[in-house]
């Protein structure tokens, strides 16, 4: 990850704005995925921030609530990014693939970093607020697999809904780990191919 040394190089996550609040989640967002969460300092995010230590405070009661500020925005704001994908597209073929393409955005994209700090920071949170993003999550899941059970209904797909959202899923999840956006091949590109694997028709 390249070094930041100021929050005007940072891309806006999903819709966090420019208020001292939103300031404070994108350089927290970078630092936990740079840094890890454990070895980011108080110090460090106020100065990427470019305020005092102690004013992180008036928008956070803890470094632990930043971090699940961060998490919470990547979830709420990606099961958003999927309601509109299924919206947009027509007929149930194209809301599978208007759902892979906006996961391998929320992955890959915008809010690629705070996507990372979700996966790879979550045991730094308490059961309780592990608790309560798995509630979120599972509105999140379930336009999955709402979708996934008419195209399993329409013989569009072959694998029962819960484990063809599992095997995609993890596949795109792990495009994190290899894809690169200014390499040969689109977003839109993975999308197709994805498809193929999961054998929708």
């Amino acid at each position: 990850m390249a070094e930041v040394k100021s929050l005007a190089q940072l891309p806006q996550i999903g819709e966090l704005d420019d208020s001292p609040r939103g300031r404070v989640m994108r350089a927290a967002a970078y630092l936990f995925r740079k840094n890890g969460y454990a070895s980011t300092t108080v110090r460090e995010l106020a100065q990427l921030v470019g305020i005092q230590s102690g004013s992180l405070f008036h928008h956070f009661k803890s470094k632990d609530d930043i971090l699940l500020g961060v998490m919470e925005e990547a979830i709420r704001y990606n099961t958003l990014r999927l309601e509109q994908a299924v919206q947009q597209a027509t007929g149930t073929q194209q809301q599978i693939r208007a759902l892979i393409r906006a996961e391998l955005e929320s992955i890959n994209g915008d809010t690629g970093v705070a996507m990372a700090v979700l996966v790879f920071e979550w045991d730094a949170l308490s059961p309780e607020r592990q608790n309560y993003l798995l509630n979120m999550r599972k509105h999140y899941e379930q336009i999955w697999l709402n979708v996934l059970e008419r195209a399993r209904e329409e013989n569009l797909i072959i694998h029962p809904p819960f484990i063809w959202r599992r095997l995609i899923g993890g596949a795109i999840s792990w495009t994190v780990t290899w894809y690169k956006p200014e390499g040969s091949m689109t977003l839109d590109q993975l999308a197709d191919t994805i498809m193929q694997m999961g054998k929708a028709k």
